[in-house]
């Protein structure tokens, strides 16, 4: 049976589409709490793949939050072993540092659905070749990435360049959000709305959020699922 590693380093998450994407594709899933202290660092011997997501914490915060260091330790690990391995916008931040590539302030704070557009190195990508220039993905960070030596650029965007790259054949970090879905976005907006004003902090309002949810998110999902079937299908031919 093939098994995903799903690393969780932030506890407002619930991996959106990943869970029954992968279950679709006849994966079983592990989850790493990372974030937990209490949690040791699992092996990697019996994982096919896997899958790093999203934080609250920025990759400047790695001295004071030791599970950062960790986990950049174990995606050095995967990439040795050959292990295929998924990073989603913070998860893509750290497979970059962990290879060595500056990681810091983006341009502009992005929150949202804004528009992709997929190289000619996406075309024959494994994972993003179904991503069709202008598709609108969901974003929420403050940080970026640089695409680390040797990487290949897969995606751009109209604000912040580097939306996801690939390093090697087994790597691949991204910006956007892909995997959540409608409820894990009201729901992290619901948590957001408890400490903070996202209008005065981020400069869309819930119902601005909210209202492009409903034009984008079902397309959005689908591509989320469809990345995570192929990442499935990929670990498990690996």
């Amino acid at each position: 049976m093939t098994v995903i590693l799903f690393i969780r380093c932030d506890e407002a998450d619930r991996f959106g589409v990943a869970p029954a994407a992968v279950e679709a594709a006849g994966a079983t899933i592990r989850v790493w709490k990372a974030i937990d202290p209490k949690e040791a660092r699992p092996s990697l011997d019996l994982v096919d793949g896997v899958a790093v997501f999203g934080s609250t914490f920025n990759i400047e915060h790695a001295d004071e939050q030791p599970f950062i260091k960790e986990v950049a330790d174990l995606i050095r690990e995967a990439i040795e072993r050959r292990i295929p391995l998924l990073g989603v916008c913070f998860g893509g931040q750290l497979l970059a540092w962990a290879l060595d590539a500056k990681v810091g302030e983006s341009p502009v704070r992005e929150i949202g659905f804004e528009p992709i557009h997929p190289t000619a190195d996406a075309v024959h990508d494994p994972l993003f070749s179904h991503l069709v220039d202008g598709d609108m993905e969901f974003q929420w960070h403050e940080n970026t990435f640089a695409v680390p030596d040797g990487a290949k650029v897969l995606v751009t965007g109209d604000h912040v360049t580097n939306q996801a790259f690939r390093y090697g054949e087994l790597a691949w970090g991204t910006q956007f959000h892909f995997e959540v879905d409608a409820p894990e976005i009201e729901w992290w907006l619901e948590e957001f709305g408890r400490y903070g004003d996202l209008e005065s902090d981020w400069g869309k309002s819930e119902q601005q959020v909210l209202g492009e949810s409903a034009l984008h998110v079902q397309g959005h999902e689908d591509r989320g699922r469809e990345i995570f079937t192929r990442f499935t299908l990929i670990a498990a031919g690996s």
